[in-house]
């Protein structure tokens, strides 16, 4: 079924249709007491990873981003993790999730491809093979297939899209599912005008950008559901995140799950202070949250992986972004996750330190992170990550410590 253009009475079959199956089967769960559940949240755009969470004990750091720091910005000093890192202010939720030891932070990753095109990154974080080819399948519809018959995280996937990503496909059977109809459709537009014009009409854009901002324009958009806040996530996006969530959480739903969120390609209007980069980060923020909440107990027993296909430059571009770079960030959230911690071989962010002369260099492939949650949160043996969920991966061992022994 798709999100779009469905009437009132399609939406209601289409959701009926969508509720039976997630209550087809009853499956036993693998041991007493665990339930595993795993969530793959991709960013689709690239995120800036030093926006996202700076390195400040870094000096070269200061003197890439002068004026970008986040005191200088007034939005405040962040988050601090660490002696060396802190998080954006925009993300607070996951700044608490942080420090009650339920998120991680993995910097400094990347996947083996290490050029910039969009299309080519996205297809092999979702193949999780190594270089570009003809994808049929990607690695988390064969994680699925790997999972043994009886376990209840043998239970179908669910993806919270229209259309089937590269993540989820394969063999194993996976639903895709999103609201119908819903109060953001103007949303949507504005979010495709500002695409299509951040490339073609940086002048209209700019313009479009600050409508977008403006408090008017957004309760004019006010629907049943109230006004439209300011960073908000779109109504089908949030809606179908608690939808999954509560799936995700009955004892007869789906254990796998994948979402995505888009508009991170920050070209333009990147920086920390910016409205839109500030507007994208706490989307994802209260993506998280919505899922918390809506997993309810589930929670404890659930990791999200959450990836984007690469980095940003490191300089600062006429436009107050980035461009595409290489190495960039993930987080690890949820009750499951081992977190207070970040994952990080720091390459360091002096001239000679980056790659190319331009990027953060990747010290860490983010396969060793898929590897490392699926291996210890869903049980999968090492051999089987290494010879069915990412062929010719065997020197790519999991990272270790992602999450809570179970």
């Amino acid at each position: 079924m798709t999100g779009c253009g469905y009437s009132r009475r399609q939406f209601l079959a289409g959701t009926a249709g969508f509720l039976t199956w997630v209550h087809q089967t009853r499956i036993a769960a693998a041991e007493p007491g665990r339930d595993p559940r795993l969530v793959v949240l991709n960013l689709r755009g690239g995120l800036d990873s030093v926006g996202a969470v700076a390195p400040i004990g870094d000096d070269a750091f200061h003197k890439l981003r002068e004026g970008a720091l986040y005191e200088d910005t007034g939005l405040g000093k962040g988050y601090a993790l660490d002696g060396l890192f802190a998080l954006h202010p925009s993300l607070p939720g996951l700044a608490e999730l942080y420090q009650r030891g339920e998120a991680s932070i993995v910097h400094a990753t990347c996947t083996p491809y290490h050029e910039r095109s969009h299309f080519l990154a996205q297809d092999v974080l979702e193949s999780g093979l190594p270089g570009i080819g003809d994808f049929t399948s990607g690695w988390l519809n064969r994680a699925l297939q790997c999972i043994q018959p009886g376990e209840r995280t043998a239970a179908k996937g669910l993806v919270l899209k229209p259309n089937m990503p590269l993540l989820m496909r394969g063999e194993a059977e996976v639903m895709t599912w999103l609201p119908g109809g819903g109060q953001d459709n103007a949303q949507d537009l504005d979010q495709q005008l500002a695409f299509l014009y951040r490339h073609s009409d940086p002048d209209l854009y700019k313009c479009l950008e600050t409508a977008m901002q403006n408090e008017d324009y957004l309760d004019g958009m006010s629907s049943q559901a109230g006004p439209v806040a300011r960073g908000a996530l779109p109504w089908k996006i949030k809606k179908g995140a608690q939808t999954m969530g509560k799936a995700m959480s009955s004892d007869d739903g789906p254990r796998i799950g994948a979402v995505e969120l888009d508009g991170w390609d920050t070209h333009a209007d990147g920086m920390p202070h910016n409205p839109r980069f500030v507007r994208l980060l706490k989307q994802l923020d209260e993506m998280i949250e919505t899922l918390r909440v809506s997993l309810g107990p589930a929670w404890k027993q659930t990791v999200i992986v959450v990836m984007t296909e690469f980095g940003r430059t490191m300089h600062i571009n006429g436009s107050e972004g980035t461009d595409h770079g290489v190495g960039t960030v993930a987080f690890l959230v949820g009750g499951a996750v081992r977190g207070g911690r970040v994952h990080a071989d720091w390459p360091g962010l002096s001239s000679t330190a980056l790659f190319e002369g331009r990027d953060l260099r990747p010290t860490t492939d983010i396969r060793a992170v898929f590897k490392g949650v699926l291996r210890d949160h869903l049980g999968i043996p090492e051999n089987a990550l290494a010879r069915e969920v990412f062929p010719l991966s065997q020197s790519v061992r999991p990272l270790e410590g992602t999450v809570l022994s179970v």
